[in-house]
C-alpha cells in the first residue's frame, strides 16, 4: 500500500495538488498578517501540506483523539469555524470543489477528485481538526 500512495501522491502534486497546497499556504500568510489570525495561520500550513501529499493521511475531530472538548472543539472554536469559513474557508472550498469536477471527468482522476472532496469538507471547519496518518 505504500508505494500506490506515494504513486498517488506524487501523481496528485504534479497534477493539481501543488496549486492547492500553495492556495492552503497563501491564505495562511493572509492570516499572519493579523495578530489575530494567527491561529488560522498555523492551522493553513499544516492543511497546506495535507494538500501537497493528501494520501494515507485524514483529519479527526480533537475531541475524539484527546477525548476532552479543548478551546477548539467547544462552542469557541465553532465561532472560529464560522469566521473561517465566511473570510477564507469559502474561496478554499470553491477551489477544491472545482478542482474535484475537473479530476471527476476521467475515471483516472475519481482517486483525486475524492481527495479534493476530502479537503474541501476540510476546508468548510478545519478548527478542532487533526492530521494524522492512516495506518
Amino acid at each position: 500500500m505504500g508505494l500506490f500512495r506515494f504513486i498517488f501522491n506524487v501523481l496528485w502534486f504534479v497534477l493539481g495538488g501543488f496549486v492547492m497546497g500553495l492556495a492552503w499556504w497563501l491564505a495562511g500568510l493572509i492570516c499572519f498578517i493579523s495578530i489575530i489570525g494567527i491561529p488560522f495561520g498555523r492551522s493553513c500550513f499544516v492543511i497546506g501540506q495535507m494538500a501537497f501529499w493528501p494520501f494515507g493521511k485524514e483529519s479527526i475531530n480533537r475531541r475524539y483523539i484527546n477525548r476532552a472538548e479543548d478551546i477548539g472543539t467547544g462552542a469557541l472554536g465553532s465561532l472560529g469555524n464560522i469566521i473561517w469559513f465566511i473570510f477564507i474557508g469559502i474561496w478554499l472550498a470553491i477551489g477544491h470543489l472545482f478542482h474535484a469536477l475537473v479530476c471527476f471527468i476521467t475515471i483516472i482522476g475519481i482517486p483525486f477528485g475524492l481527495q479534493h472532496l476530502k479537503l474541501a469538507a476540510l476546508t468548510v471547519a478545519p478548527i478542532g481538526q487533526t492530521i494524522v496518518s492512516k495506518a
